[in-house]
């Protein structure tokens, strides 16, 4: 266990529905969110398991947002190996 007293001041995220332990940053939304969140040190979250949004202080330990998460488009089906199945 790590004995730093920055590290006993911050909490670890906890998802208030499933319990998990793994959260990511989420996307500012709205003007509430962009500008209004951050004066009161607040960051949209959400939790790695059953995507519950909500909100955490900027310190609290959470992911970087997935970026490398393929994009799905309505209406286009999904991209397929080139296989000859018979």
């Amino acid at each position: 266990m790590n004995d730093s007293p920055d590290q006993s001041m911050i909490p670890p995220y906890r998802c208030p529905d499933c319990g998990s332990e793994i959260g990511f940053r989420s996307r500012r939304r709205s003007f509430t969110e962009r500008f209004l969140l951050p004066l009161f040190l607040l960051q949209p979250v959400r939790c790695g398991e059953c995507f519950r949004r909500d909100y955490r202080l900027v310190f609290t330990k959470v992911r970087d947002r997935l970026s490398d998460t393929p994009r799905i488009v309505p209406g286009k089906p999904p991209s397929m190996p080139n296989r000859n199945v018979a």
